[in-house]
């Protein structure tokens, strides 16, 4: 297939397009967490209502982000995408006229579905489109825009939240959407091989589907059922079989879905295995921060979008450039100082205690915030580059899908068993430290029952104006000391991100053959 330049107007097109329809599930998946406390005052909606509001839409791009990956290379990579972003406008605009809850998770479904076809789309166009030369350059300027807008989402999300308006976080998408549908449309060639089989493996789609949707289902429901319930068992044990067999699938079928000759490779491996780490990291890290901020050290929702400034103008100043350097000298060296300084940041963060608000900011979490920044803007390009650069042209759309779905069950991951840890460890410093207070045991049973409400926790109706400033007190200082812990954990996946990189990825990395 013939490949373009990215100065040539073709490559441009193919750039912005791209960027434009990738920012829309970027946006909504960083500005969501700074808008939940609005979200949830409005809809008058439960902290378990807002974790299935986070996850509804990464079960959805968990299950499907692999088949979407799959429909690009073998149906044409630019139609399977416009179909994403055309299902995806659709989602967005239910999700901001939803007038309740509910149906607001149901509409996140439908955006996860668009999502799953979108977003392999983006990567997989651009990796077939743009001269191997200027690949790395290419995915870099990509992974730069589109991290910006990410972390330029809190933002957003907070100045629409404090004025009341958090609907127009979904709205937003909308403009954005059309526009990169027409771009691609009518300036933006189809790349895909004609000659390639283009049957689809059906029975790969489906168990890969429903083995994922499973074990997601059976991580979303462990915070409030435990592992020995039965649902969650049940799913995580469905769930691993189904992904079992849908290796025998693979290894047997004509027409795979995923080739298992992908996983030969040591690089795409240990890729895939950093991006889970490190993503689990960064999403578990990034959702306790922005509760933190705003439910304990007293931010504003637009304040706490604008803490990750610092991060936003280290991508811009430094993930283009690290994409280079990695075309020129090999990524490895880029994805071990990458993640470990990463985790530095968040293992900073983590000693961060109680502050004086916003205006003590400098001198408690900015620090953290900018090595961690700086750690991500070494690795964000290098790691993508990494991945499409180890599989072959033919398989783009397919490398793609399983990265973005490692990056979807990372954040799934963080969501459901950090969620259930933070709970546990909220809970056990909240009865550590109630034994103090005197009150009536009863009343003390409400206080600790508020602990599933975590950052959210309501203080009961019987206790005094006097009781009621020390069980605050309690409740701010007990977030603090699971914020703490789940930060370090945090940390620690980021260095066994590190790890991985210095265990399977090799330098420089070249592009195979893979059939």
């Amino acid at each position: 297939m013939e490949t373009v330049t990215l100065k040539s107007a073709s490559g441009k097109w193919v750039m912005i397009s791209a960027i434009l329809a990738s920012s829309m599930a970027f946006i909504d998946s960083t500005a969501l967490n700074v808008v939940l406390p609005a979200l949830q005052k409005s809809l008058n909606a439960s902290s378990a209502d807002l974790f299935w509001l986070l996850n509804a839409y990464l079960l959805m791009l968990a299950s499907l982000i692999l088949i979407g990956g799959a429909m690009g290379d073998k149906l044409g990579r630019k139609k399977i995408f416009m179909l994403g972003i055309l299902i995806f406008i659709i989602g967005s605009a239910a999700c901001g006229f939803a007038p309740t809850v509910i149906l607001l998770i149901t509409f996140r479904i439908i955006q996860g579905i668009g999502g799953a076809l979108m977003i392999p789309g983006s990567l997989s166009l651009i990796s077939s489109s743009i001269n191997e030369k200027e690949r790395g350059k290419a995915i870099g300027t990509w992974s730069a825009f589109t991290t910006v807008v990410t972390m330029g989402g809190p933002i957003i999300g907070g100045a629409l939240a404090d004025a009341g308006l958090w609907r127009y976080i979904f709205f937003i998408n909308v403009p954005i959407g059309i526009a990169a549908f027409l771009m691609l449309a009518f300036r933006v060639k189809e790349h895909f091989d004609k000659s390639k089989d283009r049957a689809l493996d059906y029975f790969g789609a489906a168990t890969i589907a429903f083995g994922l949707a499973a074990i997601t289902f059976g991580f979303l429901r462990f915070p409030a059922l435990g592992f020995k319930n039965w649902q969650v068992y049940i799913s995580l044990i469905a769930g691993l079989m189904l992904l079992i067999l849908f290796l025998f699938v693979e290894k047997k079928s004509k027409h795979p879905m995923m080739p298992l000759q992908l996983f030969a490779n040591k690089t795409f491996s240990g890729a895939n295995l950093l991006t889970f780490f490190l993503y689990a990291g960064l999403g578990a890290g990034m959702l306790f921060l922005s509760l933190n901020l705003v439910q304990v050290q007293g931010y504003t929702q637009l304040q706490s979008g604008l803490t990750f400034l610092p991060f936003t103008l280290l991508m811009i100043s430094f993930a283009r450039f690290a994409g280079s350097l990695a075309d020129k000298f090999g990524s490895r060296l880029f994805l071990i100082l990458g993640p470990a300084i990463a985790g530095s940041g968040l293992l900073i963060l983590s000693f961060v205690g109680q502050t004086n608000g916003a205006q003590a900011y400098w001198t408690t979490f900015f620090p953290g915030i900018l090595i961690f920044g700086l750690g991500m803007s070494i690795t964000v390009a290098p790691l993508t580059a990494t991945v499409m650069g180890s599989a072959a042209n033919q398989l783009s759309g397919t490398a793609s899908g399983v990265n973005n779905a490692m990056t979807r069950i990372a954040n799934v991951f963080a969501n459901a068993v950090f969620g259930a840890l933070a709970v546990l460890f909220f809970s056990n410093a909240l009865q550590s430290q109630i034994k103090d207070i005197q009150l009536p045991n009863e009343v003390k049973q409400k206080v600790i029952q508020q602990a599933a409400n975590f950052g959210n926790a309501k203080i009961p109706s019987e206790i005094n104006s006097v009781d009621k400033l020390s069980i605050e007190n309690i409740y701010h200082q007990s977030f603090i000391v699971a914020y703490k812990n789940i930060m370090r954990l945090s940390a620690l996946l980021a260095f066994l991100g590190a790890l991985m990189s210095m265990l399977f990825i090799n330098i420089p990395v070249k592009k195979h053959n893979t059939a």
